[in-house]
């Protein structure tokens, strides 16, 4: 789907109060007020379907996976593969081997740093990565600079928060390794064109990685049309629970690659003078998984899909808009990231605010949205700002709530006023 489409009303065809009949923490108030989500880009709220699984994982076929010859152990193991096919379908990857679970998509990052760069790139060998990055995607490749000497190349973005693809040519012309990349800004919401992405890099003779983190919630992901090298996205962002990732790869390159952690599960054979490992993707999960929570991303994967990425692209573009219309008539407030086709997320300054203090007066009013840097300190610097207030939606979010947004703002204005 096109996220630049026009949306109409997306309620007329979507059930957003269904939906949110499926997430129970909707029926607890804060300080005595409907809660109004609106951190999703942080972490998301979990429906009744996800909760459900985690109970049931541990009341009913808990042990642990790969290894007994028992029946909660070997129920638990196939219930574990049978996510792990769920979200292999999900991102259309090959092969089931070429999904690996992970503790959190920062995990996965750092380990093609470290299971690929470090083993397979040289000093003065570049990686490209743009001004929008999370940290997650910057600091590993500064471990990887003091480590081996790689050199670390930053494509701009533009005042509205648009990628700078001029540059990035540029910076692919002059020689590099790997290109990894967010598919969208946790910050401003800006959606890269990772399609030309990956041709130009590969064109080049570079590999790309995609942080998919603010991705696969909002817009439907194709591993193999993509033709990316490495895709990482966590659970929790995907309605799904915390201390579960994934990182994708193609098979060629992840059985090239030395595994990440040694231990339990990973090897093949293990002497006192050498070890062996296990096909994948065993090789790159060493020790007991987070078992009960990556059944349960599958539950997430099985409701996420029911609904339609689609159609909850839909729906959030419809509220996207109407919640831009809302706060950009506010005086003294100013968005930051308004490049075209942008998913859900909105962050912004207010004159005369700092804004923790807006977050904390939001809150009063059962308003939950994140402020700070947002795990993106040098695009703090390049926007000029030392931090926004950040209003992220999804499948759950309304009209409605939008509303109260913006009457919570004109509140923050008075009282600072």
């Amino acid at each position: 789907m096109s996220m630049t489409a026009e949306a109409g009303p997306a309620e007329l065809a979507y059930d957003v109060d269904a939906i949110r009949a499926d997430f129970p923490i909707f029926q607890h108030p804060v300080h005595g007020k409907p809660l109004c989500f609106l951190d999703s880009a942080a972490s998301a709220q979990k429906p009744q379907a996800v909760l459900d699984q985690l109970m049931t994982t541990y009341t009913t076929r808990y042990a642990n996976v790969h290894r007994g010859a028992y029946f909660l152990s070997e129920a638990a193991t196939a219930d574990y593969e049978a996510s792990r096919e769920k979200v292999r379908a999900f991102i259309n990857a090959a092969s089931a081997g070429e999904v690996v679970f992970t503790r959190n998509a920062t995990e996965a990052l750092n380990l093609v740093a470290q299971a690929w760069g470090r083993n397979r790139m040289k000093a003065g060998e570049a990686v490209i990565i743009s001004e929008m990055e999370h940290h997650s995607n910057i600091v590993p490749w500064h471990l990887l600079r003091d480590q081996i000497g790689i050199e670390l190349k930053v494509c701009p973005v533009t005042d509205e928060g648009a990628l700078r693809m001029d540059v990035l040519r540029d910076l692919l012309e002059q020689g590099a390794r790997l290109v990894s990349i967010t598919h969208v800004s946790n910050v401003l919401g800006t959606v890269t064109p990772v399609e030309e992405i990956v041709r130009l890099a590969h064109d080049a003779g570079a590999l790309v990685m995609i942080d998919g983190c603010q991705a696969v919630q909002h817009i439907p992901v194709d591993v193999q049309a993509l033709d990316v090298d490495f895709y990482v996205f966590s659970a929790h962002k995907l309605y799904g629970p915390s201390g579960v990732g994934v990182l994708y790869g193609k098979e060629t390159l992840l059985d090239d690659m030395p595994p990440f952690l040694g231990g339990g599960d990973m090897i093949s054979t293990v002497t006192f003078e050498r070890s062996t490992w296990a096909p994948l993707p065993a090789k790159f999960e060493a020790g007991t998984p987070a078992i009960a929570e990556a059944i349960a991303m599958g539950a997430a994967v099985d409701y996420v899909s029911s609904v339609g990425v689609e159609q909850i692209a839909m729906h959030e573009v419809d509220l996207l808009n109407y919640a831009t219309q809302k706060l950009a008539a506010i005086d003294g407030l100013r968005i930051i990231g308004t490049a075209p086709g942008k998913v859900s997320v909105i962050s912004f300054t207010l004159e005369g605010s700092h804004p923790h203090d807006v977050a904390t007066i939001l809150d009063r009013s059962g308003v939950a949205v994140r402020a700070g840097h947002h795990c993106a300190m040098p695009l703090m610097d390049r926007m000029g700002v030392p931090a926004t207030t950040r209003a992220s939606f999804g499948m759950y979010s309304t009209r409605a709530e939008a509303d109260a947004l913006a009457g919570a703002l004109e509140k923050v204005k008075e009282i600072f006023a």
